[in-house]
């Protein structure tokens, strides 16, 4: 599977190489790199009474940029800003389940954000879990009920927190059959 990392507005170049590194270790024959392209973090996904981004219409747009990078299996947006969706309060990411295109938020995965000290280790394995999170939705895995297989749903950051990067032995035998077929 190859996946290219797209920021979204100003995002860490540290962040977004970290993925491409981590990525290929948990998805079987997976190649990830860091786009030289950018997408705007435009005002038209901002919600003024909300002051929020919507993470479906930024969605969309990686979408479209998919669409026209048809040598990526999938694109993963990655966003320093905090999302939502009409639903729910926050969102840590979203993606099309199944796909080509999934995005993440780094802004409720610093500890800085629930007044706790700058933690690069807990940040970075937050946003690996997150991102695994979501491609894995993009392969067309819901939710799994395991607690410690990273496709649980995170209600809050200690869910994130308690559950693993990786899949569980369900998962990963969809992904491992899904991945090869992209081949």
């Amino acid at each position: 599977m190859r996946v290219g990392i797209l920021p979204i507005g100003h995002v860490d170049v540290a962040v977004l190489t970290g993925l491409a590194e981590k990525l290929p270790r948990i998805f079987p024959n997976t190649k990830c790199i860091v786009l030289d392209e950018q997408v705007s973090l435009g005002a038209e996904y901002f919600d003024k009474k909300r002051r929020q981004y919507r993470s479906n219409a930024i969605l969309t747009t990686i979408q479209s940029f998919a669409a026209k990078h048809t040598s990526l299996h999938r694109v993963l947006g990655v966003v320093d800003a905090d999302l939502f969706v009409p639903e729910l309060n926050f969102v840590f990411g979203e993606a099309c389940c199944p796909g080509n295109a999934a995005l993440i938020s780094l802004w409720r995965l610093k500890p800085e954000f629930y007044g706790e000290a700058p933690d690069i280790e807990l940040f970075s394995a937050r946003t690996l879990k997150e991102a695994v999170h979501e491609l894995g939705h993009t392969l067309g895995l819901r939710h799994c009920p395991s607690p410690s297989c990273v496709m649980y749903f995170s209600n809050s950051i200690r869910d994130t927190d308690r559950k693993q990067s990786l899949f569980c032995d369900q998962c990963y035998l969809h992904v491992t059959i899904t991945c090869s077929r992209l081949e």
